[in-house]
């Protein structure tokens, strides 16, 4: 029941295939977690980025992805960091060079309720 969201810096809206990362990162994080439920992933351009201190002429130009995986509660430390080591790998291979990438592998809130799709 992994919850994928993936916010990026609109400059790199065209430079990385959000398609092709998703065929590669679903089936990594299904297997890697033992989750036997589908991925669902929130794509969304992050209006407003910035990488160093505002103001500088890094800040505006560095392109930046942060990825959130979201699973159900019971996975160990380990498990999350590796998954997240995996998920920063991959990302990497989808990325221009200059652009700046971080994970976070957390557990859902125990708030957490899901309504399947009705037929």
């Amino acid at each position: 029941m992994p919850h994928i969201t993936i916010d990026y810096s609109p400059r790199l809206a065209d430079a990385f295939d959000r398609q092709a990362l998703l065929r590669e990162l679903h089936p990594m994080v299904l297997e890697e977690a033992g989750s036997a439920g589908v991925c669902k992933t929130l794509c969304r351009p992050a209006a407003e980025t910035c990488v160093g201190d505002p103001g500088t002429d890094r800040a505006g130009r560095t392109g930046f992805v942060h990825i959130t995986v979201a699973l159900l509660p019971g996975r160990s430390d380990g498990l999350k960091a590796r998954l997240a080591e995996d998920v920063l790998a991959l990302l990497g291979k989808h990325l221009p060079h200059d652009a700046v990438s971080s994970v976070e592998v957390r557990d859902l809130a125990a708030s957490y309720r899901l309504r399947p799709a009705q037929p």
